[in-house]
């Protein structure tokens, strides 16, 4: 009787060392690659939203930031970027003319580039325009499936994203190889307040080898031009506040109103799909997000 609760014993004590590397190996090795937007010199808010998602895998994630472009912008971007977080443990620059343009094809191939060199656990973008046309992309070179679209990180595989156009959240396990690719939304992961004296030094700046990067994507798509509408009001895609409007205003003239509304209140301005639909709009401002906007004033 006393040998079998030794067995027993023994067994117990196998079973849980054989479970502890594994569930330490994950929690050591998690290390993060975000893909930053910048524009002017500055890293994009989605951007900073997208290291606080990273900050949420787990406590020991070594976050790396990578930037991408050409000229004294890209440079001052990179700078902003290794003192703006004291999250950020790397900042990584490519710099190139081939990627003067955020085009979907060329960062795709940076971004397998990158991995094979770096060998990261997740990848993080924000969900938007650039994101969402990139990070397809390099899933497919990595021969891995992107989670998108993700609202709340519960653990380093445990992932909360919409579905139903927002009507129902889903619980995604990813149970792939790594990495685990990941689009976030900006609105669900706000970046907390850093005072000036938390981070003391900066992070450091390496530059991408780009000796092997290979340039027969460079002819699949190319940069035509942008177009942009200068305005104040915040961002859509990461405004605090939104005014939506819908089929009920019957027109682009009478769509002005919530524009100037909108100014009033230091929001942004969205539309239903029935708006851009009718052409009240442009497509870019059609407000996928409206289940889960904090402050929804307006949807007519």
């Amino acid at each position: 009787m006393a040998s079998l609760m030794i067995l027993k014993s023994l067994k117990k004590q196998r079973s849980f060392s054989s479970l502890s590397p594994i569930t330490s190996s994950i929690s050591r090795f998690v290390s993060t690659l975000i893909l930053g937007e910048h524009e002017g010199g500055q890293l994009k808010q989605s951007s900073l939203c997208a290291v606080a998602a990273a900050g949420a895998i787990s406590a020991d994630n070594s976050i790396s930031l990578l930037l991408a472009g050409s000229g004294p912008s890209l440079q001052q971007a990179a700078s902003h970027a290794a003192s703006i977080h004291p999250s950020i443990s790397q900042v990584l620059v490519a710099d190139s003319d081939k990627l003067s343009h955020p085009l979907a094809e060329p960062w795709a191939e940076l971004v397998r580039l990158v991995q094979q060199k770096g060998r990261y656990s997740h990848i993080i973008a924000a969900s938007s325009s650039f994101g969402k046309n990139t990070l397809p992309r390099a899933a497919a070179l990595l021969d891995v499936s992107p989670i998108t679209d993700v609202i709340e990180i519960s653990g380093p595989q445990l992932f909360v994203r919409p579905i139903y156009a927002g009507n129902a959240l889903s619980t995604v396990r990813y149970t792939g190889v790594d990495p685990c690719l990941l689009t976030i939304r900006s609105t669900s992961f706000p970046v907390p307040h850093i005072s000036s004296d938390s981070k003391s030094d900066a992070a450091p700046v390496s530059q991408v080898d780009l000796s092997t990067f290979s340039e027969d994507i460079l002819d699949k798509s190319r940069y035509l031009k942008l177009t942009s509408q200068d305005t104040e009001r915040p961002d859509l895609g990461s405004a605090r506040i939104v005014v939506t409007g819908g089929r009920g205003l019957k027109s682009a003239e009478n769509f002005k109103l919530m524009e100037k509304l909108a100014e009033k209140l230091g929001a942004a301005v969205g539309a239903t799909r029935a708006a851009v639909d009718a052409g009240f709009v442009p497509n870019e401002l059609q407000n996928k997000k409206n289940k889960l906007c904090p402050f929804m004033l307006a949807r007519l």
